[in-house]
């Protein structure tokens, strides 16, 4: 399994990677404009991930105090405490970036200030069909995907220099903490999935279309730092020193 676990790391590291260089793009030149536009989409994506893997923050408290009274019965308690821990971690995440938002546009922040951008929406389509009508392999490759590999965050955490950055740096380092184990997680139930070459095939065709698109989306959101020529370029790079020699 450690293998097959390695390959699908190796597989999404260049996408990953991607994600990474267009943070660090944007955040060399970025105006208090420009992270109050990207922090717009990200508060959103905090809230509103329905994909059919993660359904919003909302629908899954909803979900939870519904679960409430199957705690001790078909539902282990540890779980069930471990999900309310994920719930106020993924809260906590929107609050600290939210208070970034309200310094920079210097007013509090209401629900208009959320923004779905079209390459988010197109994610969101792509993960939805895969989790629904992709089986097991589908699902598993959706979720190990997710988050992209917390590329985001790692760069963001470095920040330094301006009142921004600080109170960037200081949330992403805390999201960074709490998510940067994920993708080892579900790496190792993405693995155990992969039996035959069709099952790996099947996963890494979703792992790129799923991850191509986080870049698009990424790229969109840090207002196109940039060219897709540059974007395709690159991952096609990394794809390439990863795969080794021939």
């Amino acid at each position: 399994m450690a293998t097959a676990m390695q390959q699908l790391i190796d597989i999404a590291a260049p996408y990953w990677d991607a994600e990474a260089e267009i943070a660090r793009r944007f955040y060399k030149t970025a105006k208090p404009e420009d992270h109050a536009f990207y922090l717009r989409a990200q508060l959103w994506k905090e809230l509103n991930p329905v994909d059919g893997f993660f359904n919003g923050l909302h629908r899954e408290l909803t979900k939870a105090v519904a679960d409430f009274p199957r705690v001790g019965k078909t539902i282990d308690r540890h779980d069930y405490l471990f999900l309310l821990q994920q719930l106020v971690s993924e809260y906590n995440h929107f609050v600290m970036l939210a208070d970034i938002l309200e310094h920079v546009q210097g007013r509090k922040l209401t629900k208009r200030d959320l923004r779905q951008l079209p390459q988010e929406k197109k994610l969101g389509d792509i993960r939805r069909q895969y989790v629904t009508r992709g089986g097991a392999i589908g699902k598993a490759a959706v979720g190990f995907t997710e988050g992209g590999g917390s590329a985001l965050f790692r760069v963001g955490a470095k920040l330094k220099g301006s009142a921004i950055n600080q109170m960037t740096a200081k949330a992403m380092k805390i999201i960074w903490d709490d998510e940067k184990d994920h993708y080892i997680e579900q790496a190792k139930i993405a693995a155990k999935l992969i039996k035959t070459r069709k099952d790996m095939a099947a996963m890494q065709q979703a792992m790129i279309d799923v991850s191509l698109q986080r870049v698009w989306m990424r790229n969109e959101m840090f207002r196109e730092p940039m060219k897709a020529a540059e974007v395709e370029a690159f991952i096609a790079r990394r794809t390439k020193t990863l795969a080794g020699p021939e």
